[in-house]
Protein backbone atom coordinates (compact mmCIF):
# COMPACT_ATOMS: atom_id res chain seq x y z
CA UNK A 1 0.00 0.00 0.00
CA UNK A 2 2.69 2.32 0.78
CA UNK A 3 5.09 1.10 -2.34
CA UNK A 4 1.71 2.23 -3.88
CA UNK A 5 1.09 5.53 -2.76
CA UNK A 6 4.21 6.69 -3.35
CA UNK A 7 3.73 6.06 -6.80
CA UNK A 8 0.77 7.95 -6.60
CA UNK A 9 2.52 10.76 -5.50
CA UNK A 10 5.10 10.75 -7.76
CA UNK A 11 2.88 10.49 -10.39
CA UNK A 12 0.75 13.44 -8.92
CA UNK A 13 3.55 15.48 -9.07
CA UNK A 14 5.05 14.52 -12.35
CA UNK A 15 1.19 15.59 -13.77
CA UNK A 16 1.30 19.18 -11.88
CA UNK A 17 5.16 19.65 -13.28
CA UNK A 18 3.61 18.97 -16.99
CA UNK A 19 0.84 20.76 -16.56
CA UNK A 20 3.01 23.48 -14.81
CA UNK A 21 5.21 23.67 -18.11
CA UNK A 22 2.34 23.19 -20.55
CA UNK A 23 0.42 26.25 -18.53
CA UNK A 24 3.95 28.04 -19.06
CA UNK A 25 4.23 27.80 -22.75
CA UNK A 26 0.12 28.26 -23.15
CA UNK A 27 1.10 31.83 -21.45
CA UNK A 28 4.09 32.74 -23.35
CA UNK A 29 1.49 31.51 -26.88
CA UNK A 30 -1.16 33.96 -25.63
CA UNK A 31 0.99 37.07 -24.65
CA UNK A 32 2.12 37.05 -27.73
CA UNK A 33 -1.33 36.78 -29.57
CA UNK A 34 -1.84 39.80 -27.19
CA UNK A 35 1.04 41.61 -28.40
CA UNK A 36 -0.55 41.16 -32.02
CA UNK A 37 -3.84 42.04 -31.16
CA UNK A 38 -2.95 45.34 -29.03
CA UNK A 39 -1.05 46.59 -32.60
CA UNK A 40 -3.88 46.72 -33.89
CA UNK A 41 -2.16 45.15 -36.81
CA UNK A 42 -4.79 42.72 -37.90
CA UNK A 43 -4.19 41.55 -41.74
CA UNK A 44 -8.17 41.86 -42.88
CA UNK A 45 -6.41 42.40 -46.18
CA UNK A 46 -5.10 38.50 -46.52
CA UNK A 47 -7.94 37.34 -45.37
CA UNK A 48 -9.76 39.36 -47.56
CA UNK A 49 -7.63 38.42 -51.16
CA UNK A 50 -6.95 41.74 -51.64
CA UNK A 51 -9.89 41.93 -53.11
CA UNK A 52 -12.65 44.68 -53.48
CA UNK A 53 -16.17 43.28 -54.29
CA UNK A 54 -17.63 45.66 -56.59
CA UNK A 55 -20.46 46.37 -58.53
CA UNK A 56 -20.98 46.68 -62.46
CA UNK A 57 -18.10 46.88 -64.46
CA UNK A 58 -17.84 50.74 -66.14
CA UNK A 59 -19.51 52.43 -62.97
CA UNK A 60 -18.44 55.61 -61.67
CA UNK A 61 -17.96 53.83 -58.02
CA UNK A 62 -15.97 50.95 -59.71
CA UNK A 63 -13.80 52.94 -61.22
CA UNK A 64 -12.79 55.12 -58.27
CA UNK A 65 -12.18 51.92 -57.03
CA UNK A 66 -9.84 51.06 -59.70
CA UNK A 67 -8.07 54.95 -59.56
CA UNK A 68 -8.08 54.22 -55.24
CA UNK A 69 -5.69 51.23 -55.92
CA UNK A 70 -3.66 53.34 -58.33
CA UNK A 71 -3.37 55.63 -56.04
CA UNK A 72 -2.96 53.94 -52.06
CA UNK A 73 0.33 52.26 -51.17
CA UNK A 74 -2.51 50.38 -49.02
CA UNK A 75 -3.76 48.50 -52.25
CA UNK A 76 -0.86 47.87 -54.39
CA UNK A 77 -1.49 44.48 -55.53
CA UNK A 78 -5.47 44.59 -54.87
CA UNK A 79 -8.01 44.11 -57.56
CA UNK A 80 -11.57 45.46 -57.91
CA UNK A 81 -13.93 42.19 -58.40
CA UNK A 82 -16.45 43.20 -60.59
CA UNK A 83 -20.05 41.92 -60.82
CA UNK A 84 -23.46 43.08 -60.25
CA UNK A 85 -24.49 45.48 -57.36
CA UNK A 86 -27.24 42.44 -56.11
CA UNK A 87 -24.57 40.16 -56.19
CA UNK A 88 -22.32 42.88 -53.94
CA UNK A 89 -25.38 42.93 -51.66
CA UNK A 90 -25.18 39.17 -51.00
CA UNK A 91 -21.94 38.59 -50.66
CA UNK A 92 -22.27 41.49 -48.11
CA UNK A 93 -25.13 39.96 -46.45
CA UNK A 94 -22.96 36.75 -46.13
CA UNK A 95 -19.89 38.34 -44.30
CA UNK A 96 -22.13 40.31 -42.26
CA UNK A 97 -23.73 37.32 -41.43
CA UNK A 98 -20.28 35.31 -40.32
CA UNK A 99 -18.60 38.94 -38.80
CA UNK A 100 -16.18 38.16 -42.22
CA UNK A 101 -14.18 40.70 -43.46
CA UNK A 102 -15.36 42.35 -46.67
CA UNK A 103 -14.47 45.93 -48.92
CA UNK A 104 -17.45 46.77 -50.89
CA UNK A 105 -18.31 49.97 -53.28
CA UNK A 106 -20.66 51.25 -51.64
CA UNK A 107 -22.94 54.15 -52.20
CA UNK A 108 -25.23 56.32 -50.53
CA UNK A 109 -28.72 55.98 -50.09
CA UNK A 110 -29.51 52.95 -50.06
CA UNK A 111 -30.79 49.61 -48.00
CA UNK A 112 -27.65 47.89 -46.83
CA UNK A 113 -27.11 51.05 -44.44
CA UNK A 114 -30.72 50.67 -43.10
CA UNK A 115 -30.11 46.60 -42.77
CA UNK A 116 -26.56 46.39 -41.46
CA UNK A 117 -23.91 48.31 -39.05
CA UNK A 118 -21.92 49.56 -41.82
CA UNK A 119 -19.46 52.86 -42.36
CA UNK A 120 -17.46 54.33 -45.12
CA UNK A 121 -13.60 54.37 -45.23
CA UNK A 122 -11.72 57.67 -44.84
CA UNK A 123 -10.58 58.80 -48.43
CA UNK A 124 -7.55 61.15 -47.53
CA UNK A 125 -6.92 61.14 -51.18
CA UNK A 126 -10.19 62.07 -52.54
CA UNK A 127 -10.72 59.22 -55.16
CA UNK A 128 -14.01 58.90 -54.61
CA UNK A 129 -14.50 62.74 -54.71
CA UNK A 130 -17.07 64.38 -51.96
CA UNK A 131 -20.82 64.78 -51.78
CA UNK A 132 -22.59 63.81 -54.79
CA UNK A 133 -26.37 65.10 -56.30
CA UNK A 134 -28.67 62.32 -58.01
CA UNK A 135 -30.16 64.41 -61.19
CA UNK A 136 -32.86 64.35 -63.46
CA UNK A 137 -31.65 64.46 -67.35
CA UNK A 138 -34.21 64.89 -70.15
CA UNK A 139 -33.91 64.52 -73.86
CA UNK A 140 -34.14 67.70 -75.89
CA UNK A 141 -37.80 68.47 -76.99
CA UNK A 142 -39.42 66.97 -74.40
CA UNK A 143 -40.56 70.43 -73.09
CA UNK A 144 -42.69 70.62 -76.26
CA UNK A 145 -43.95 67.53 -77.02
CA UNK A 146 -44.73 66.34 -73.66
CA UNK A 147 -45.22 69.42 -71.10
CA UNK A 148 -46.74 67.92 -68.44
CA UNK A 149 -44.42 65.02 -68.46
CA UNK A 150 -41.73 67.41 -68.61
CA UNK A 151 -43.30 69.49 -65.58
CA UNK A 152 -43.47 66.45 -63.37
CA UNK A 153 -40.19 65.08 -64.12
CA UNK A 154 -38.75 68.72 -62.98
CA UNK A 155 -40.55 68.81 -59.94
CA UNK A 156 -39.90 65.78 -58.67
CA UNK A 157 -37.35 65.71 -55.21
CA UNK A 158 -37.19 63.32 -51.87
CA UNK A 159 -34.60 62.52 -49.70
CA UNK A 160 -32.38 59.63 -49.40
CA UNK A 161 -34.44 58.54 -46.11
CA UNK A 162 -37.81 58.76 -48.64
CA UNK A 163 -35.33 56.00 -51.06
CA UNK A 164 -34.34 53.97 -48.77
CA UNK A 165 -37.67 53.20 -47.22
CA UNK A 166 -38.92 52.07 -50.68
CA UNK A 167 -35.49 50.27 -51.17
CA UNK A 168 -35.46 48.09 -48.10
CA UNK A 169 -39.33 47.48 -49.08
CA UNK A 170 -37.80 45.88 -52.34
CA UNK A 171 -35.63 43.78 -50.09
CA UNK A 172 -37.61 42.15 -47.64
CA UNK A 173 -39.94 41.03 -50.39
CA UNK A 174 -41.92 43.40 -51.95
CA UNK A 175 -42.20 43.93 -55.49
CA UNK A 176 -40.93 47.37 -57.19
CA UNK A 177 -44.55 48.27 -58.04
CA UNK A 178 -45.92 47.30 -54.35
CA UNK A 179 -42.86 49.29 -53.01
CA UNK A 180 -43.36 52.32 -54.49
CA UNK A 181 -47.39 52.46 -54.38
CA UNK A 182 -46.66 51.96 -50.34
CA UNK A 183 -44.62 54.60 -50.64
CA UNK A 184 -46.68 57.24 -52.60
CA UNK A 185 -49.70 56.24 -50.47
CA UNK A 186 -48.06 57.17 -47.14
CA UNK A 187 -46.10 61.04 -48.99
CA UNK A 188 -49.21 62.13 -50.48
CA UNK A 189 -47.72 65.60 -49.51
CA UNK A 190 -44.65 65.17 -51.62
CA UNK A 191 -46.05 63.52 -54.35
CA UNK A 192 -48.77 66.66 -54.62
CA UNK A 193 -45.84 69.11 -54.62
CA UNK A 194 -44.11 67.40 -58.08
CA UNK A 195 -47.91 67.06 -59.52
CA UNK A 196 -48.60 70.46 -58.52
CA UNK A 197 -49.95 72.26 -62.13
CA UNK A 198 -49.60 68.79 -63.94
CA UNK A 199 -52.58 67.78 -65.81
CA UNK A 200 -54.14 64.75 -66.23
CA UNK A 201 -53.40 62.68 -69.52
CA UNK A 202 -54.76 60.26 -71.57
CA UNK A 203 -52.41 57.58 -72.41
CA UNK A 204 -49.69 59.75 -73.49
CA UNK A 205 -46.48 57.53 -74.14
CA UNK A 206 -43.21 57.61 -71.91
CA UNK A 207 -40.44 55.95 -71.47
CA UNK A 208 -37.62 56.18 -68.47
CA UNK A 209 -34.63 54.49 -68.00
CA UNK A 210 -32.21 54.13 -65.38
CA UNK A 211 -29.08 51.74 -64.49
CA UNK A 212 -29.81 48.56 -62.79
CA UNK A 213 -28.63 50.01 -59.09
CA UNK A 214 -31.31 49.58 -55.91
CA UNK A 215 -31.24 53.31 -55.44
CA UNK A 216 -32.44 53.83 -59.44
CA UNK A 217 -35.20 50.95 -59.62
CA UNK A 218 -36.41 53.08 -56.08
CA UNK A 219 -36.56 56.18 -57.81
CA UNK A 220 -37.17 55.42 -61.31
CA UNK A 221 -40.79 53.06 -60.04
CA UNK A 222 -41.99 55.83 -57.73
CA UNK A 223 -41.91 58.08 -60.60
CA UNK A 224 -43.81 56.21 -63.38
CA UNK A 225 -46.31 55.21 -60.45
CA UNK A 226 -47.11 58.59 -59.83
CA UNK A 227 -46.54 59.58 -63.74
CA UNK A 228 -49.31 56.47 -64.30
CA UNK A 229 -51.49 58.35 -61.67
CA UNK A 230 -51.48 61.29 -64.06
CA UNK A 231 -52.65 59.44 -66.88
CA UNK A 232 -49.32 58.43 -68.48
CA UNK A 233 -48.55 55.18 -69.80
CA UNK A 234 -45.04 54.55 -68.94
CA UNK A 235 -42.22 51.96 -69.82
CA UNK A 236 -39.39 51.60 -67.98
CA UNK A 237 -36.38 49.84 -69.16
CA UNK A 238 -33.05 49.27 -67.38
CA UNK A 239 -29.61 49.88 -69.12
CA UNK A 240 -25.96 49.93 -68.40
CA UNK A 241 -24.36 53.29 -67.72
CA UNK A 242 -23.58 54.24 -71.15
CA UNK A 243 -26.50 52.92 -72.96
CA UNK A 244 -28.80 54.77 -69.89
CA UNK A 245 -27.06 58.25 -71.08
CA UNK A 246 -27.06 57.29 -74.78
CA UNK A 247 -30.69 56.65 -75.18
CA UNK A 248 -31.77 60.28 -73.43
CA UNK A 249 -28.93 62.10 -75.35
CA UNK A 250 -30.10 60.27 -78.69
CA UNK A 251 -33.69 61.24 -77.94
CA UNK A 252 -35.07 57.57 -78.09
CA UNK A 253 -36.57 57.87 -74.34
CA UNK A 254 -37.97 60.69 -72.17
CA UNK A 255 -35.67 60.60 -69.61
CA UNK A 256 -33.94 59.72 -66.39
CA UNK A 257 -33.80 60.39 -62.42
CA UNK A 258 -30.52 58.51 -62.41
CA UNK A 259 -27.75 60.88 -63.26
CA UNK A 260 -25.12 60.41 -60.24
CA UNK A 261 -22.81 64.47 -60.12
CA UNK A 262 -20.33 65.12 -60.56
CA UNK A 263 -17.93 61.91 -59.80
CA UNK A 264 -20.28 58.78 -60.78
CA UNK A 265 -21.43 59.68 -64.24
CA UNK A 266 -18.89 62.09 -64.73
CA UNK A 267 -17.39 60.68 -67.89
CA UNK A 268 -21.03 60.15 -69.79
CA UNK A 269 -22.01 63.97 -69.02
CA UNK A 270 -18.73 64.75 -70.72
CA UNK A 271 -19.54 62.68 -73.51
CA UNK A 272 -23.13 64.03 -73.79
CA UNK A 273 -22.84 67.07 -72.41
CA UNK A 274 -25.26 69.54 -74.68
CA UNK A 275 -27.24 66.44 -75.96
CA UNK A 276 -29.34 66.69 -72.74
CA UNK A 277 -31.33 68.45 -70.62
CA UNK A 278 -30.58 68.80 -67.20
CA UNK A 279 -33.07 69.52 -64.97
CA UNK A 280 -31.04 69.68 -61.49
CA UNK A 281 -31.05 67.50 -58.58
CA UNK A 282 -33.95 65.50 -57.63
CA UNK A 283 -31.55 64.10 -54.87
CA UNK A 284 -29.09 65.91 -52.64
CA UNK A 285 -26.27 64.08 -50.49
CA UNK A 286 -25.72 61.42 -52.06
CA UNK A 287 -21.90 59.95 -51.62
CA UNK A 288 -19.70 56.87 -52.68
CA UNK A 289 -16.78 55.31 -51.41
CA UNK A 290 -15.38 52.04 -49.70
CA UNK A 291 -17.60 50.91 -47.47
CA UNK A 292 -17.08 48.06 -44.57
CA UNK A 293 -18.89 46.68 -41.50
CA UNK A 294 -18.17 48.84 -37.74
CA UNK A 295 -16.90 45.40 -36.41
CA UNK A 296 -14.06 45.60 -38.57
CA UNK A 297 -11.26 47.67 -37.14
CA UNK A 298 -9.79 49.84 -39.66
CA UNK A 299 -11.43 53.57 -40.47
CA UNK A 300 -9.17 54.56 -43.32
CA UNK A 301 -8.44 53.29 -46.66
CA UNK A 302 -4.93 53.66 -45.72
CA UNK A 303 -5.51 51.33 -42.89
CA UNK A 304 -5.35 48.33 -44.86
CA UNK A 305 -1.85 46.38 -45.73
CA UNK A 306 -0.74 45.71 -49.70
CA UNK A 307 -0.57 42.49 -50.66
CA UNK A 308 2.68 41.13 -50.58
Amino acid sequence: MKFNLNWKHLGLAAGLSFTLVAAGCGSDDEASGDQSDSSGDVNYSEEMDYTITGIEAGAGVVAAAEDAVETYDSLSGWEVATSSSGAMATELGEAVKDEEPIVVTGWTPHWKFAKYDLKYLEDPEGSFGGEEQIKTMVRKGLEEDKPNAYKLLDQFKWEAADMETVMLDINEGSSEQEAAQAWIEDNQDKVSEWTDGVEDVDGVEVELVYVNWDSEIASTNVVAEVMKQKGFDVEITPLENGGMWEAVAQGEVAGMVAAWLPATHEAQLSKHEGEVVDLGANLEGAKIGLVVPKYMEVDSIEDLQPAE
